[in-house]
């Protein structure tokens, strides 16, 4: 790299917002004549995030199989690919939604062994404001084992932006009592409230981490036996679908329903859901177009964020199910939900082509860079 390329992390609990967020701030860069390269990560492969980003024409890596701390090395690797490829003056980064720690064991080694080449931004960290209130007890409602919440707080305590993401569910009172709440709790952090989906309040946000240089601070104490109990109480679940039918079919309508039932079958095993999202691409896709639907509570609502113009007859569903849960169960509600939405519409056929379902292993670090405060 002749000149310093801007390397901006993204991180925040599953279902924050974080893709959206991550194509709202590429599309913005690559609109000012920046060329931008993403850097996708998960616990396992075939992943919605990367597929819905590439289908909007961006250069993006994916890094299977562990979170940017215990795949330093790869993380590198992806950024070289780009730079042979796309030659980015931007790397944005979105780590693993259950990943923690990230300052020291990515940004910290990032700046100490790859200093001349990256300039590093605040490190953001989006949060669901319904998901927020509950954790810090503003609300009732459901919300995860105290381990998995050990994480949840630890992604904010490292933070030096804690974004209010999708901000418009909330109204304005309730809205300031969950951001004074966080200024309260978090004070070393920049608290904004935005809507990368609607657009509210970016400038703000991305205007800092676009010009803002990272502020080194002490190192954040974690509990890594307690951090590895947590991440192991979710179950993970990746899957692939091949659709196809006698007649053409409602791209939209099909994601509901799989979507709906799903929601359904969960809620009637107690699983809490971190994050369902599907994708839908036709088999005769020229522009890599897809419909999108995503779930990130068990009491909200299945939402389409992506829709395709046109009836389809043919085509592939990605599926990434997290959810504090026992990953055979997922499997079981997976395998029938797909059965039951088959037979539930006439000529459809629906075969599970990939299926991987898991509880993330404990987290061990490339590096871990101690900073005294």
């Amino acid at each position: 790299m002749s000149q310093k390329a801007r390397y901006i992390m993204i991180g925040g609990f599953l279902g924050a917002g974080k893709t959206t967020a991550v194509a709202r701030l590429a599309q913005r860069l690559t609109d000012r004549g920046l060329k931008v390269g993403l850097i996708t990560n998960d616990q396992g492969s075939e992943l919605v995030d990367t597929k819905m980003l590439r289908s909007k024409g961006f250069a993006t890596e994916e890094i299977p199989g562990g979170c940017f701390c215990c795949r330093f090395n790869s993380l590198m690797d992806a950024a070289d690919r780009l730079e042979e490829t796309a030659r980015p003056d931007v790397f944005i980064a979105e780590p693993v939604g259950s990943c923690t720690d990230l300052v020291a064991t990515v940004t910290y080694p990032l700046r100490r062994i790859y200093g001349n080449a990256f300039s590093i931004a605040p490190l953001s960290v989006l949060v669901d404001p319904v998901r927020a209130r509950r954790v810090l007890g503003l609300d009732e409602g459901g919300s995860f084992s105290s381990k998995v919440v050990y994480i949840y707080r630890k992604q904010l305590e490292e933070a030096d932006v804690i974004v209010v993401s999708k901000c418009e569910l909330l109204q304005s009172d309730k809205l300031d009592e969950l951001m004074s709440a966080l200024q309260r709790e978090f004070p070393h952090a920049k608290v904004i409230a935005a809507s990368p989906r609607d657009g509210i309040n970016l400038e703000a946000w991305f205007g800092f981490i676009e010009s803002a240089e990272q502020q080194p601070r002490g190192t954040m104490e974690v509990d890594y036996e307690l951090y590895a109990e947590g991440e192991a109480l979710l179950g993970w679940l990746n899957a692939t679908i091949n659709v196809t039918s006698q007649d053409e079919f409602d791209a939209q309508e099909l994601l509901a329903s799989l979507a709906e039932t799903l929601q359904k079958r969960l809620a009637a095993q107690d699983a809490e859901i971190a994050h369902l999202k599907m994708t839908l691409s036709p088999d005769d896709a020229i522009s890599g177009e897809v419909a999108v639907i995503n779930l990130v509570r068990n009491d909200y609502r299945p939402e389409l964020c992506i829709q395709l113009d046109e009836p389809v007859e043919a085509g592939q569903i990605i599926l990434n199910l997290r959810a504090e849960a026992d990953p055979d169960m997922l499997a079981a509600v997976v395998r029938e939900s797909v059965a039951g939405v088959q037979a539930a519409h006439a000529g459809l056929d629906m075969k599970l082509d990939h299926l991987e379902h898991f509880r993330p292993g404990k987290p061990t670090p490339t590096y871990r860079d101690r900073v005294e405060a």
